[in-house]
C-alpha cells in the first residue's frame, strides 16, 4: 500500500532544498558561515541552531550543533524552529532514515480547537535510500495515537474509538465486531460492563475486536490489546482534581493498539492480527461499581474491588482473556495503567513486563535501534500474594506491603494473559508533561515504534 507524508518529498523532487548540516564544533565551519557563527555565539553544542543567509538574504544553509556525537532523534526539534521552506539533511546513510522519521514526528501539531498562525510549511527531502512509504506510515501511526490522546473526552468517547476502529478495519479489508452495553453481559465480558455501566447511555461500554487475515492459518497470530478508559474519574473512589485533570489520556492504550494495528496492516506484515480494545468511561452514578463488590471475569476468576480507581486492569482482564481464545503466538498490551510506573521511571521511560526472555531481548533491542525507549521491569513472584483476598480469587488493589504498584498491576494482568505464546505488557504514560521543540505538551506515542520494529524483526526479518 502506497502512503506518503505531506511534509516529506522524494529525493528526485528536491531541487533547491536548503542543506542542514550537523557539526560538533564551530571550527567545522568556514568562510562567511564561520564568521556568522562566531557573531551569533555558535559553538556546536547539542541543539544549537544557526540559520546562515546567502548574499541575497535568503536562507543558504542551516547548521545544527551535534555535541560530542550525533543523535538522530535530536532532529525531532528542528521543524518547529526552522523558517518555512524545503530542506535536506546532510547525514551519513545509516542515520538518514531515523532522522527523517524524527523530523516528521517533531512536525506534529494538534490544531483541532485552536487556530495556528499561518506559516509556510517546513518540508523535508528524503535522502537516497530512505524508505519514504515506511517512514510515512510510522509517522502517521504515531500522529494517530497522539491525536486520539489529545482529543478531550467529550469528543473521544467509546463511540468515537469504535468509529476510528471501524475506519481502520475497513481501509485494510479487516473484520470488526463490537459488543456494547448490556450485551457485554450476554457475551461474557462482565468486568468491562461493570467498569463502564455508570456512564451515560450514549457513552456505553464496548468491546471492539478487529480481525485481519484470520483465514491464513499458516501465519502466526499476533494479538494487540489496548486499555480504552476514555475518562477516569476514579469512580466512587474519586480522584482529586489534580489527578483527574489529564484523564482524557487514559484511553492511550487503545490509541496505541489501534495505531500499531493499522501500521501492521498497512505494511502487510506476514502475520494474522487481532486488535482488541475495551472502551469505557469510569463514571460516577447510582449504578457505579463499588469498593467491596466482587466482580466476575471472562476467565471465571472472581475479583474483589478494593479501589474503583484500579479499573484499567479489570477491563484488560476480559480483553486479555478474549485474546487468549485466539491462541496467539504473541500478545502485546498497552495501558496507561499506573502512576507507580511514573514514580519508578518518570514520564519518558515506559516499563515493559514479560516473562519471555526472547521477547524481552527483541523488544529492548528494537527500542534501542529506533530510539523508542523501554525498560524491563520484573514480574516479581514474591509480590503475587499482595493480590490475595479472603472472599474472592484475587483483588484489584494490591496490599500496601508490596508497594511496587506497577509490578503488582502487571502481576494481576499476568493471571489473564494468553498462555499459548509470549506476552508483554507496556505501562505507558502517553503524554509529554513539558513542552519543548518537537515535543509539544500533550499526547505522545510510546513503545509503538519499538513494538513495530520488534514485530518486523520477529516475523519479516
Amino acid at each position: 500500500m502506497s502512503i506518503s507524508h505531506p511534509l516529506l518529498v522524494s529525493a528526485q523532487d528536491g531541487d533547491g532544498a536548503i542543506p542542514i548540516r550537523f557539526v560538533q564544533a564551530s571550527g567545522a565551519l568556514d568562510g562567511a558561515a564561520r564568521r556568522w557563527g562566531d557573531l551569533h555565539g555558535f559553538e556546536g553544542k547539542t541543539g544549537q541552531l544557526l540559520v546562515v543567509p546567502g548574499t541575497d538574504g535568503e536562507v543558504a544553509q542551516v547548521v545544527v550543533g551535534s555535541g560530542a556525537a550525533f543523535d538522530a532523534m535530536s532532529v525531532r526539534g528542528l521543524s518547529a524552529r526552522l523558517p518555512g521552506g524545503l530542506y535536506r539533511l546532510e547525514l551519513a546513510a545509516e542515520d538518514a532514515e531515523l532522522a527523517t522519521l524524527a523530523f516528521l514526528l517533531g512536525a506534529y501539531v494538534f490544531d483541532r480547537y485552536k487556530a495556528r498562525p499561518d506559516k509556510a510549511p517546513v518540508r523535508l527531502v528524503a535522502a537516497d535510500g530512505v524508505d519514504v512509504a515506511e517512514v510515512s506510515r510510522i509517522a502517521a501511526a504515531c500522529a494517530l495515537a497522539r491525536e486520539m490522546v489529545d482529543t478531550p473526552a467529550a469528543d473521544m468517547g467509546p463511540l468515537q474509538i469504535e468509529t476510528i476502529a471501524r475506519e481502520i478495519a475497513e481501509s485494510a479489508g479487516a473484520t470488526i465486531t463490537v459488543v456494547e452495553g448490556d450485551a457485554l453481559l450476554e457475551e461474557n465480558y462482565p468486568a468491562v460492563h461493570a467498569v463502564g455501566r455508570a456512564a451515560a447511555p450514549h457513552r456505553a461500554p464496548r468491546l471492539i475486536e478487529i480481525g485481519w487475515k484470520l483465514d491464513r492459518t499458516d501465519l502466526p497470530l499476533v494479538a494487540l490489546v489496548g486499555k480504552g478508559v476514555v475518562f477516569d474519574t476514579g469512580g466512587l473512589d474519586l480522584k482529586p482534581a489534580a489527578g483527574m485533570r489529564n484523564m482524557k489520556k487514559d484511553m492511550g492504550g487503545s490509541a496505541h493498539a489501534l495505531a500499531l494495528g493499522r501500521l501492521v496492516m498497512q505494511a502487510d506484515l506476514p502475520v494474522r492480527l487481532v486488535v482488541i480494545v475495551a472502551a469505557v468511561e469510569n463514571a460516577v452514578s447510582a449504578d457505579a461499581f463499588r469498593p467491596g463488590d466482587v466482580l466476575n471475569s471472562r476467565k471465571g476468576l472472581t475479583i474483589e474491588i478494593g479501589n474503583t480507581d484500579a479499573e484499567g486492569r479489570l477491563i484488560l482482564a476480559d480483553a486479555l482473556t478474549r485474546a487468549g481464545e485466539h491462541q496467539p503466538d504473541l500478545t502485546l498490551d498497552f495501558a496507561t495503567l499506573t502512576g507507580a510506573a511514573r514514580v519508578a521511571l518518570g514520564p519518558d521511560l515506559p516499563p515493559v513486563y514479560t516473562d519471555d526472555e526472547t521477547l524481552a531481548a527483541g523488544l529492548l533491542a528494537a527500542a534501542g535501534a529506533v530510539r523508542d525507549p523501554l525498560w524491563r521491569m520484573p514480574l516479581w513472584p514474591g509480590y503475587r500474594a499482595s493480590l490475595d483476598t479472603e472472599i474472592a480469587d484475587m483483588k484489584n488493589d494490591s496490599s500496601a506491603w508490596a508497594q511496587a504498584g506497577s509490578v503488582t498491576a502487571a502481576l494481576f494482568l499476568q493471571r489473564f494473559a494468553p498462555t499459548t505464546g509470549a506476552w508483554a505488557h507496556m505501562d505507558i504514560f502517553a503524554w509529554n508533561p513539558r513542552a519543548r521543540p518537537g515535543y509539544p505538551e500533550g499526547g505522545e506515542a510510546q513503545a509503538l515504534r519499538a513494538c513495530y520494529a520488534m514485530l518486523k524483526a520477529r516475523y519479516a526479518g
